[in-house]
């Protein structure tokens, strides 16, 4: 699921659904709700004696795929701007910029975002309390 940010409230849709689109406020509600919408839209189709793609036939696990202003956004409240220009290399103001929508990092700064957020992740695996 493609999940975006529209400066007030994520949205998501399902490209292999035509049609199949939810908003919400927060992350967490915008997956709960793309799933019930994933649900509903599959479950009208058979109902209608529509085909559905395979993947939807049985069970199946969604894959969020956020754009780079979903994600500062959904974790700005964990991770300020300058947490995250320390932990990928890039320039605080610019992290402000991609948050808001007012730039589109190149492919090579989503990299660096997403890098840098594995190696955190890798680090706190790692640690025992």
């Amino acid at each position: 699921m493609n999940i975006y940010y529209t400066g007030n409230n994520f949205n998501a849709y399902a490209p292999v659904l035509m049609g199949c689109v939810s908003t919400a406020v927060t992350l967490d509600e915008m997956k709960k709700n793309i799933k019930e919408a994933i649900q509903f839209h599959v479950e009208s189709c058979l109902a209608d004696n529509e085909s559905i793609p395979d993947m939807f036939k049985g069970e199946y696990e969604l894959e969020f795929i956020l754009s780079t202003e979903a994600l500062l956004n959904a974790y700005s409240d964990i991770f300020t701007k300058a947490a995250l220009s320390r932990i990928t290399g890039i320039n605080e103001r610019q992290l402000w910029h991609y948050a808001s929508g007012m730039r589109k990092p190149r492919p090579a700064q989503r990299k660096r975002i997403e890098d840098g957020l594995h190696r955190l992740g890798a680090e706190l695996l790692a640690v025992n309390v």
